[in-house]
């Protein structure tokens, strides 16, 4: 009874349950007691311990099919993946309501947002408030990093949303391995979602909730995540940026390592020399088309390690060694193509989650930059488009999701525990004018300097 059995987690519990599920799930009292507060405060009908089984994963999709959030694709085109559609009002990163809540003000850091962590925690706990009656709440243990790598943190989220949890089984290690690792008494980041769209008894539910009220909440001194409102993305899916950039950030300060918005790539020259190179630029900047990059120059070869976030770490000898904290690929699907990036396209056949692109006639996935519009596609809103008809068939920052192992390139030691030694660092972003397309610092110093400097000009990833 230490662990859950796989029968036991793969099924919801009635809430009036939750001690003795507790008991089964988890030896770890902390996280016992967080789970039952929160469980106690948002009051959900249902309470399920996820697993991150296929048994499991299979019943949560088929549920959201039923309900209309995912549209099962073409078998034949498209194996075993799925398309959403969101409410038009949440279809991106909401930074004005992407808060700090540090006790000082100035730890926030310039560019984000900050308010006290007193007051958000009194608006946070009215919203919270029963804020998952009807719905079920998923517990899902979850590994940033491969399980048992010493650059590797556990988080356990808690959400209201079955989207959010198969794509939490892609985009991290989550289930009862990640339980596992974190074990009787270990460190976990505690992270609490939720669309914010209580359901009264007989109130039908929506394709897709969500709260026209948004917070994503870091509580950096308590390592706390709060997301409310928002069932998109990195709002939601908390592995992500809140732990694995926001929060990670200041674990890496506190215990001297780093966690970066890098790409990091593996780079064999003719000789068969092997370098590798992490590379650091906004979102929708290009990191995924770089790090799957196919060299025109003879003899040359790129892997991929990861393709948004690294965390870095100098080792016992003084090597800086990195690992890609996630275990999938969350890209934007405009402009990616076989032309743009074809091994981006190629880890898409099977397998995969694409949120606010286009249907078309015959069941398949289409968006900007795959050629000619096919006739009769139906756009992320949901509309037939006609011929000519200029409206966009995906939003521009709709996205695909999918395992980092279905890339053709990914590199053979991707999850390697110690991480990859790291021999470059290289700072960008999308700018038209000013800047030269590239150019090399003159030592450790000046580039530190230029990746300080470094500007780009702002994309759709966030609203």
């Amino acid at each position: 009874g230490l662990f859950a059995s796989r029968s036991f987690a793969s099924k919801s519990i009635p809430f009036s349950q939750i001690d003795n599920g507790l008991q089964n799930w988890t030896p770890h009292t902390k996280l016992k007691s967080w789970v039952k507060q929160r469980a106690e405060e948002m009051k959900p009908d249902f309470i399920r311990f996820l697993d991150g089984s296929e048994e499991e994963n299979e019943d949560l999709i088929q549920e959201l099919v039923r309900i209309g959030t995912l549209i099962k694709l073409n078998e034949k085109l498209r194996p075993n993946s799925y398309l959403a559609r969101s409410d038009p009002s949440d279809v991106a990163r909401v930074e004005e309501c992407t808060v700090i809540c540090s006790k000082k003000e100035i730890d926030a850091g310039k560019t984000n947002v900050w308010r006290d962590p007193t007051e958000m925690r009194a608006e946070l706990k009215k919203l919270f408030d029963g804020c998952m009656k009807g719905r079920t709440m998923y517990v899902m243990p979850y590994s940033m990093g491969p399980i048992g790598s010493p650059l590797a943190q556990t988080g356990v989220e808690i959400t209201d949303s079955a989207y959010v949890a198969v794509s939490m089984r892609i985009m991290t290690r989550m289930g009862v391995e990640a339980l596992r690792a974190i074990g009787s008494d270990k460190f976990f980041v505690p992270g609490v979602h939720s669309v914010g769209a209580p359901l009264k008894d007989s109130e039908t539910d929506s394709i897709w909730p969500s709260s026209k009220t948004k917070w994503i909440c870091h509580f950096p001194e308590d390592r706390e995540i709060w997301s409310y409102g928002s069932g998109y993305g990195g709002n939601a899916l908390l592995g992500k940026k809140c732990f694995a950039l926001r929060i990670a950030s200041v674990l890496a300060r506190d215990q001297g390592w780093f966690a970066e918005h890098m790409l990091i790539m593996g780079v064999t020259n003719p000789e068969g020399v092997k370098k590798y190179v992490a590379a650091a630029f906004p979102s929708q900047c290009g990191k995924t088309n770089f790090a799957m990059l196919e060299p025109t120059l003879p003899g040359w070869k790129v892997e991929v390690i990861g393709d948004d976030i690294a965390w870095m770490k100098f080792d016992e000898e003084g090597v800086l060694r990195a690992v890609n904290p996630e275990a999938g690929f969350f890209g934007v699907a405009p402009g990616t193509s076989m032309a743009s990036n074809p091994n981006a396209m190629l880890s898409l056949t099977k397998n995969a989650v694409f949120t606010n692109v286009g249907l078309t006639k015959d069941g398949d996935i289409w968006w900007e930059g795959l050629g000619e519009r096919p006739e009769g596609v139906i756009s992320w809103k949901r509309r037939q488009l006609a011929e000519g008809n200029p409206e966009p068939v995906a939003h521009s920052n709709s996205r695909f999701t999918c395992s980092a192992s279905q890339c053709p390139v990914i590199d053979p030691v991707w999850e390697d525990p110690k991480g990859v030694p790291i021999s470059a660092i290289m700072f960008g972003g999308r700018r038209k004018t000013t800047v030269p397309l590239i150019y090399q610092s003159f030592g450790w110093d000046h580039g530190t300097f230029l990746g300080s400097v470094t500007c780009s000009e702002t994309t759709s990833a966030a609203s």
